[in-house]
């Protein structure tokens, strides 16, 4: 089951930089932060890239077709999860047209950014959580040994984006890394 391996490895890689988002945000509500729209929107760019690009084409051309034909149980949770893929994109289509707006308007646009990245941010730890607590046991529970093999073996085919010579989202993760503030970053 390698390929749950890689989902919760993606999963981690985008709560870090979720958790990171929410804490910046809450320090520039505070008035403890500036705000650095080049890691504000190198946050974004994260969030809205790593899913997809890497993550949700896994999961809607490989696991949620294999899935669907296994588990009567899968389908609706399945439809629910494609739905808010969807949204997820949209939302942060949203978010970065938001941060533009707030970085042309200052201290005014703040407020309106403030409360995107809040909806957004509780959005996606319903989604993750309903993934890794719903959907991945039904996953396990589902599919065979022999299904398991040819999802392992198409997941792994997929390039590591994270690091060779692709590594477009290794290079944005330690961006984020270095401009991010102390306690989850080293900026």
């Amino acid at each position: 089951m390698k390929s749950i391996d890689i989902i919760h490895a993606e999963h981690r890689a985008l709560a870090s930089v979720l958790q990171a988002l929410r804490s910046v945000v809450t320090e520039i509500r505070a008035g403890k932060l500036q705000p650095d729209f080049r890691l504000l929107s190198a946050m974004i760019d994260y969030i809205t890239q790593l899913p997809e690009k890497v993550h949700h084409p896994k999961e809607d051309q490989l696991l949620f077709p294999k899935l669907r034909s296994r588990s009567a149980k899968a389908a609706e949770l399945i439809a629910i999860l494609e739905e808010q893929h969807l949204e997820g994109y949209r939302m942060t289509v949203a978010l970065m047209q938001s941060l533009i707006h707030y970085q042309s308007m200052g201290s005014a646009g703040f407020a309106a950014f403030d409360a995107l990245v809040q909806q957004y941010l509780d959005f996606n730890w319903k989604h993750l959580n309903l993934e890794e607590k719903e959907l991945l046991p039904i996953a396990r529970e589902a599919l065979s040994a022999d299904d398991w093999k040819e999802l392992d073996a198409a997941f792994s085919a997929n390039a590591d984006p994270f690091s060779g010579a692709k590594g477009e989202f290794d290079a944005l993760f330690k961006k984020i890394v270095q401009l991010t503030p102390a306690p989850y970053g080293l900026g």
